[in-house]
């Protein structure tokens, strides 16, 4: 395993010497070892010299410098790109923080419990530096708000020590390039639902004539980004952002309403196919004997893996819908199989619905969820990569045509389908902008309860078929 520590790096020349020397003979782990990735933020007291000259004593430096200076979230941004590790750790470049600790930081990654670790200042450390009241109080009072918009309870969100899961980390976009770093990280952790653990720290704070750098005005900043980001879902960065399954329906109150729809219908025994990130595995898996969550994309299978690594009935698969490869272990042994937004950009659907017709146990059913009424295909549908959206007709052919029966065929989501042919139809867009998307998450409640009544059709199918 790779240990990658990210250490950003603005005008500490008295420290940092000593800081990396620290960095450099913490332990680690068993088998770990370390990069070291600095980015030094435009330094201009002499710290980039230092730098310099330490990065040249050991292979395990890697330093980069920022063009001007940006701020701290701005150069751990630049680090998360470079970095390599199986895990990236953030360390200040003062000596606030103690590097002896990184084994109780990563021991929950290192179990598989965690995809994120908080070191916190604030549970039952070894020790603490005594530091001026208001400012302990602030930071208290902005984890305070951070829980309460993100609906997780963390003792320290300011804290500098978090540790994360590689792939997980490089697949959340970082807008902040000062202090906000720290509520946007968290507040997108918590909407992500990644699985976060706190281990106690100890401190050691330096007092503003010591070189502390973060003020009362970050605070106020930082009371703006939880606020923006509890707003608004920028969850993804393009490399992991699958269009429609994500960006356009990866807002929690929308998957929910989605799962229980689907809920229903499954069996014991059930196989997802494009599993993608666990959004609807995570929601659906509950009170199943066997659950197959199925994804040929190595970035998502990656961050399955460690997001169900503790769940004994989640067993993670790399299989391709087009082809259904390698599944003859439980050929005849599954009894539901969801395709959850798959047909639409397959050039043979009708091939992935037979494989699963043999898959399946006698009784056992497929259950399809699918973008519908071709009248409504433009520029969302293309920009997302569709091929096509299925009418009720189409969908049912297919099937039957498959050997399945079709017990079942409707459209969900009247509301959206309007607005969908507002942005993909008449205004052409590419993408639907964050604020609808989350002014539509917002009133979904609203919506799923007047989706029977509404007199058109659905933006979506779902289509229940039985062997």
């Amino acid at each position: 395993m790779l240990l990658s520590i990210l250490i950003p790096v603005y005008n500490e020349r008295t420290v940092v010497e000593r800081s990396l020397h620290l960095v450099l003979q913490a332990q680690l782990p068993d088998g770990m070892k370390r990069e070291i990735i600095l980015v030094d933020d435009c330094s201009s007291d002499g710290t980039s010299e230092i730098l310099v000259r330490i990065a040249a004593t050991d292979s395990r430096f890697r330093l980069y410098r920022q063009d001007v200076n940006q701020g701290k979230g701005a150069a751990v941004r630049r680090a998360i790109e470079l970095a390599q590790g199986d895990f990236c750790l953030i360390q200040d470049a003062d000596l606030e923080y103690d590097p002896n600790e990184y084994p109780a930081l990563l021991k929950p990654l290192v179990d598989g419990r965690a995809d994120a670790v908080f070191g916190s200042r604030y549970l039952n450390g070894e020790q603490r530096r005594v530091l001026p009241y208001w400012h302990t109080k602030i930071n208290q009072t902005l984890t305070l708000a951070s829980n309460v918009f993100s609906n997780i309870h963390v003792t320290d969100m300011e804290t500098c020590y978090k540790v994360f899961r590689t792939e997980l980390l490089k697949s959340i976009p970082i807008r902040s390039d000062r202090f906000g770093f720290e509520p946007e990280i968290t507040m997108k952790c918590a909407k992500r639902k990644l699985r976060i653990y706190e281990v106690p720290i100890s401190y050691h704070g330096r007092t503003y004539e010591e070189g502390k750098k973060i003020g009362w005005r970050d605070g106020v900043k930082a009371l703006g980004v939880i606020l923006y980001f509890w707003l608004v879902d920028d969850l993804y960065k393009p490399p992991y952002d699958r269009g429609h399954l994500y960006n356009l329906t990866g807002t929690p109150s929308y998957l929910s309403w989605q799962a229980s729809i689907l809920r229903p219908y499954l069996g014991d025994t059930v196989l997802e196919l494009g599993a993608g990130m666990g959004n609807l595995t995570g929601r659906l898996m509950a009170k199943r004997l066997r659950y197959i969550a199925a994804e040929k994309d190595p970035l998502y299978l990656h961050a399955l893996v460690n997001r169900f690594l503790r769940t004994p009935s989640v067993e993670v698969r790399s299989l391709d819908p087009a082809v259904l490869a390698g599944l003859e272990d439980v050929t005849g042994k599954v009894e539901t199989a969801l395709c959850i937004n798959i047909l639409e950009y397959l050039e043979k659907p009708e091939l992935t619905l037979t494989a699963l017709h043999q898959l399946l146990q006698p009784g056992g059913r497929v259950v399809v969820l699918s973008p519908c009424n071709p009248s409504l295909f433009g520029s969302l549908d293309r920009s997302v990569g569709h091929l096509r959206r299925f009418s009720a007709l189409d969908l049912r052919k297919t099937m039957e045509q498959s050997g399945f029966t079709v017990e079942k065929c409707f459209s969900m989501n009247k509301a959206g389908a309007f607005a969908w042919w507002v942005n993909s139809k008449l205004l052409s867009s590419a993408r639907i902008s964050r604020f609808t998307l989350k002014a539509f998450d917002l009133t979904v409640w609203l919506w799923s309860r007047m989706d029977r009544f509404l007199p058109w059709g659905g933006l979506s199918i779902v289509a229940v078929g039985r062997k």
